[in-house]
């Protein structure tokens, strides 16, 4: 009999055990599924990001991009747009997720042409010759110098900044953040914090006219 009782008070002690274990893992797959709110914002808000428009906009698009993403490249022009149908109640943030092969080292020369005043301007040469430095979905970064003659960057800088552990630190972070919020693919936005109810032109325009009218 005191074997019997030993065994199943064996037993209990076994399925409590597991039955804990299985609580903790859930826990803690569920806290890293799912940030909290103060580490989304964390995430998002990243100061010294590349910016444009009126800083104090009521409107903060944020962009996780990669130069050499077709997509990015043709949404580039709409989201332009949403500023200029919004006067001063856009502003619109950059942050990098270089998914596509060789592409880390395209958004390096980006982030050291934005640490001298000419982030849009590089960016935009880029989007402009994408299928020239762009091959079968692979970015070939020793195809951009000549796209980068005439936009008056500083090349013996830019390349010293593009070597730099600063600028890795920062394609670093935000390929981790892009990791926290759940970014798989780009483009993706995020208008005042909240991310497209599903992926298109008309849902990014919806939701940030609906941000517009919430500002007034």
């Amino acid at each position: 009999m005191k074997q019997r009782s030993a065994l199943l008070l064996a037993a209990g002690l076994l399925i409590l055990a597991l039955g804990t274990g299985a609580f903790v893992y859930k826990t803690q797959n569920d806290e890293h599924s799912a940030p909290t709110a103060a580490q989304s914002l964390r995430a998002l808000l990243r100061t010294n990001a590349p910016s444009f428009g009126n800083a104090d906009a009521p409107v903060h698009i944020v962009e996780f991009l990669d130069p050499a993403c077709g997509t990015c490249s043709e949404f580039y022009p709409f989201v332009k747009g949403l500023m200029a149908a919004h006067p001063g109640k856009v502003r619109v943030t950059v942050r990098y997720a270089p998914f596509h092969p060789g592409s880390d080292q395209v958004v390096k020369v980006l982030e050291a042409a934005h640490r001298q005043g000419q982030f849009r301007q590089t960016l935009e040469a880029l989007f402009a010759a994408q299928s020239v430095w762009v091959l079968n979905h692979r970015a070939q970064a020793d195809l951009i110098w000549p796209l980068l003659n005439g936009l008056g960057l500083d090349m013996e800088r830019l390349r010293a900044d593009m070597a730099s552990p600063e600028v890795a630190q920062v394609v670093q972070q935000d390929l981790a953040d892009a990791n926290t919020l759940g970014v798989a693919m780009t483009p993706e936005f995020f208008v005042n914090g909240r991310p497209l109810p599903k992926f298109g032109y008309d849902d990014l325009k919806m939701l940030v006219e609906d941000a517009v009218v919430k500002a007034r």
